[in-house]
């Protein structure tokens, strides 16, 4: 690229996106060139030079912010429309985009507003934003090949201990203060909005044929998750849900671990989020005996 279009490109990026505006900008702005704004810009009766900039410096922020609406819409319609403008415009200061796709130009909003003077009214918005974003993550994360029950069926039942589980790589797991899953709900079948109640929540987000799904995950679920996500074998993802399933409160003693198992795999199957099975090398298993 010659040097000086490079130059002149820099020179109106740093105008359009200056966050105190192009005046402010333009008074601080020591590389302009000789004849100043006008020397790139053309004016004439109806527009200055620094009116016509100003034109793309307005439709730069209010591009962002109709983006990141969209992004999180419910995270926008629970903070209010004032509300929402004025955390994109401290947002964008503290975050500007520095990716070339406008997909990134939002991934840490919920990271901003844990911080921001607004949690104190609305404490759970930077968890709602979280879920947001993870189901945003998600849509767009690469491609698996899903396991289903059929295929699990044509392993022998011999050989089903030691097979290693995978997650499909479009999975994400939330812990979270206040179940938004609720609200997020709500919101998008159009009902009237709540806050949502605080308790801890485990939300599982995952991609099955092209639709995202969410939905709370129980304590026992959620330990058997995370050692599918770590690549634990049949047998140990086994032992995993039947000690959770026996040592939790809401089971009980009195559960039955094999139902508990046998459930939790079907639904796993049924909602295509494990990513194939491949079993475990006996050799490399004998030597874990600590």
């Amino acid at each position: 690229m010659p040097r000086a279009l490079e130059s002149l490109q820099a020179l109106l990026c740093r105008l359009i996106t200056a966050p105190d505006g192009v005046a402010s900008a333009l008074a601080h702005e020591h590389r302009l060139p000789r004849g100043g704004l006008g020397a790139v810009i053309g004016g004439d009766a109806r527009m200055t030079p620094h009116e016509r900039l100003d034109v793309y410096a307005n439709m730069y922020f209010y591009r962002l912010l109709e983006v990141l609406r969209k992004d999180y819409p419910a995270t926008a319609a629970a903070l209010g429309t004032d509300h929402f403008h004025n955390v994109v415009t401290g947002y964008l200061l503290e975050y500007p985009p520095s990716e070339p796709s406008i997909f990134y130009a939002g991934q840490y909003l919920p990271r901003y507003l844990r911080s921001h003077p607004l949690r104190r009214e609305f404490p759970y918005a930077a968890e709602l934003a979280a879920l947001e974003r993870a189901i945003s993550e998600v849509f767009c994360a690469r491609d698996g090949l899903a396991l289903d029950a059929a295929a699990m069926r044509t392993i022998a039942l011999a050989r089903w201990p030691r097979i290693r589980m995978r997650a499909v790589p479009a999975l994400e797991v939330l812990r979270t203060r206040w179940r938004v899953t609720q609200s997020l709900r709500r919101f998008e079948t159009r009902r009237l909005w709540r806050p949502p109640a605080r308790s801890d929540s485990i939300i599982l987000v995952w991609r099955h044929d092209l639709k995202v799904f969410y939905r709370e995950l129980d304590p026992v679920e959620a330990r058997g998750i995370a050692a599918l996500r770590r690549g634990a074998s049949f047998g140990e993802i086994c032992s995993v849900i039947a000690a959770a399933a026996i040592s939790d409160d809401d089971f009980g003693a009195a559960s039955d671990p094999a139902a508990t198992i046998n459930t939790m795999l079907a639904r796993w199957l049924r909602d295509g989020i494990v990513a194939g099975a491949t079993p475990v090398k006996k050799k490399a298993a004998a030597l874990v005996r600590y």
